[in-house]
């Protein structure tokens, strides 16, 4: 995604970009970050910039992930979808950086079935969080206190349940980093309704 013309913060956002992704959950949440001035990079989990969703939408990324280190960004985050789900959950890179996030308790978000990467990490441990309904039990079972709440913030972890709560996921990304009056002026330019 082009670097929007005015930035409002230094911040940066890492979408991990891996083959059979739920485009939508990546692209609507790139979307209202572009929206609010923060810079996002499609970053492609594999070796080609051309991925493709699950749904056969292919999308170009901006870089590898073995060519940029993801420590560097502010937020990782992680879409869902099926395959792509446990492809990115197959790269040790990935695993790495989550888990190392998780640690440091450096903003992490996912989505639908990617929360139960986490889960499965051990890294969901007593923290609140939520994912697409048929991936709930592998959160509780890996001791998450889980919620079906669009979106569940606890601390630096941001976790969503789908396609359909993407833009409200996309919208606590602005509130973490700049707040409710920023918030409130995507919504306006999104016509945003609820």
């Amino acid at each position: 995604m082009p670097t929007p013309d005015k930035l409002t913060t230094d911040k940066k956002v890492a979408v991990l970009i891996a083959e059979g992704l739920e485009e939508v959950e990546a692209l609507a949440v790139v979307d209202v970050l572009y929206r609010a001035g923060i810079r996002t990079d499609l970053i492609a989990v594999g070796d080609s910039l051309a991925v493709t969703s699950s749904h056969k939408v292919v999308l170009t990324c901006e870089a590898l992930l073995g060519e940029v280190n993801l420590a560097d960004y502010d937020m990782v985050f992680l879409p869902g979808g099926i395959p792509g789900t446990p492809n990115l959950k197959a790269s040790p890179v990935v695993t790495a950086e989550v888990t190392a996030r998780m640690g440091q308790g450096r903003p992490l978000a996912a989505i639908c079935a990617a929360p139960s990467i986490l889960a499965e990490l051990g890294l969901l441990e007593g923290r609140a969080a939520t994912s697409n309904p048929n991936f709930m039990k592998v959160l509780a079972e890996h001791g998450a206190s889980t919620s079906e709440a669009a979106v569940v913030v606890d601390d630096q972890l941001l976790t969503s349940r789908g396609m359909g709560t993407a833009i409200e996921l996309g919208l606590a990304i602005v509130r973490h980093y700049l707040g409710d009056d920023a918030v409130e002026a995507v919504k306006r330019g999104i016509v945003y309704q609820y």
